[in-house]
């Protein structure tokens, strides 16, 4: 797909607007997962998401190809649109983003901080990004895909700077959406010649690449009722599918439970914030808890922009008690 210089290139474009996140090695975390581990805290960047990095790298090469374009469209549950906004605005590019309704508030917000026009429709990601297609025609607007090879070379950058850290992990866990991050972070792997044992990690609730990853082909889901939004995908991308399955070991499936309690555990041994998505590769790890003893754990903490609500509701309520208590 690209070359080590074609990344490292990537990495100058996105440090042109986000520097390189932090990878720490939390004590308290430790003890909790009973081994050594990292986490690359991707929810510290500009927008509070790995995402950014796409967008930046995604929105360079479409301004130098196509100068006169009169603006982009896609469709998000949040990071992603978030993510064009930010770059579009750095290029002087208009951005309409189409999101379901009932999306997050605090994202929808974001993104027209930003500067996005948003427009809401339909019931799931989908219905929004079949409006956000409809409309690219109509307005004659560039459609930007939730998944392309930039958008993959851009997130890459982030794995690029962890595995340069840590380039003795022996597990990294690393939460699929659309599978942009955990393709990023193959592609990354791969290049430097690592030997890193990389497992995808989705919602029970939505397990469209779960399912798909033990069938051997794309197997859609009617449902994607995950609250950790950034997982809620009904329909896997057929290419994305086809790195995962060469590039991955397997994917495990986390409850929202278990969501919940990790997003509590973040906050109460690292004082960090995560959003769902951000949160399962720790929901993840700890089901692995007996299988990775001795083993040197990473952990993507993809983004924290979580509602103000639900994270109340998920750190404080009994269910995030009760899924602590059973993952001790």
């Amino acid at each position: 797909m690209f070359d080590l210089r074609e990344l490292e290139r990537a990495h100058g474009i996105v440090g042109t607007a986000v520097p390189p996140t932090p990878a720490h090695a939390w004590p308290l975390l430790a003890e909790r997962l009973g081994t050594s581990v990292v986490v690359k805290h991707e929810n510290h960047t500009p927008i509070g998401a790995f995402k950014v990095r796409g967008g930046l790298v995604y929105l360079e090469r479409l301004k130098r190809e196509q100068p006169n374009s009169p603006g982009i469209i896609s469709a998000t549950r949040g990071n992603h649109g978030q993510s064009l906004a930010f770059a579009a605005r750095r290029h002087g590019l208009r951005a309409t983003i189409c999101v379901p309704h009932g999306n997050s508030v605090e994202k929808n917000r974001a993104m027209r901080a930003f500067g996005a026009e948003l427009v809401e429709h339909g019931e799931d990601f989908e219905a929004a990004r079949d409006e956000a297609v409809r409309r690219a025609q109509f307005e004659g607007l560039h459609m930007v895909p939730s998944f392309h090879p930039d958008l993959v070379l851009g997130v890459a950058t982030y794995a690029l700077e962890l595995f340069r850290t840590a380039p003795d992990l022996d597990v990294l866990y690393v939460p699929i959406g659309l599978g942009s991050g955990i393709c990023g972070c193959i592609l990354a792997r791969d290049l430097l010649g690592l030997k890193t044992e990389i497992v995808g990690v989705q919602s029970a609730e939505a397990p469209s690449y779960a399912l798909s990853f033990s069938a051997g082909t794309v197997v859609t889901t009617e449902t994607g009722n995950t609250l950790a939004d950034g997982m809620a995908t009904r329909i896997p991308v057929a290419d994305a599918l086809a790195i995962i399955r060469k590039g991955a070991s397997r994917i495990v499936q986390v409850t929202d439970d278990e969501i919940a309690a990790a997003v509590r555990f973040y906050w109460a041994d690292t004082h960090n914030l995560a959003e769902g998505a951000g949160a399962a590769p720790l929901a993840a790890a700890l089901q692995d808890k007996a299988r990775n003893r001795g083993k040197r754990v990473g952990l993507i903490l993809s983004g924290g922009n979580i509602d103000f609500d639900l994270f109340r509701r998920w750190v404080g309520t009994d269910a995030a008690v009760a899924a602590e208590t059973a993952m001790a």
